[in-house]
């Protein structure tokens, strides 16, 4: 199981992490019900990494998910993209089946 962060993701979280004082320990990826499609991705700072999480880390960068969230992100990336109309992290995940309109939520 394993969910990866390019190079590009890595990097505009470190820069946010080194605005934050004091600086979280690391990462957190989730996936949370809710949205148009079922279900939404969540990415927060943390402190602590739960007894049951997965922890990854990438060029000294944490990242921690938990168990019930590992089921619907194992195999998904996590990119940065900058584009005209807007940046932000987008998630490339084979588990999705459908994604809304908005692209924010998706069922798996």
């Amino acid at each position: 199981m394993n969910v990866t962060l390019t190079d590009q993701a890595v990097s505009k979280v470190r820069e946010i992490l080194d605005q934050q004082n004091p600086r979280p320990a690391g990462l957190r990826i989730a996936v949370v019900g809710g949205g148009c499609s079922g279900f939404s991705y969540s990415l927060a700072f943390d402190n602590n990494a739960n007894a049951t999480d997965k922890v990854f880390e990438y060029d000294g960068l944490k990242v921690f998910v938990d168990q019930a969230s590992m089921l619907y992100l194992d195999g998904a990336e996590v990119d940065y993209v900058v584009t005209l109309e807007a940046s932000g992290f987008k998630f490339n995940n084979p588990n999705v089946r459908t994604t809304c309109g908005c692209g924010s939520s998706f069922s798996a």
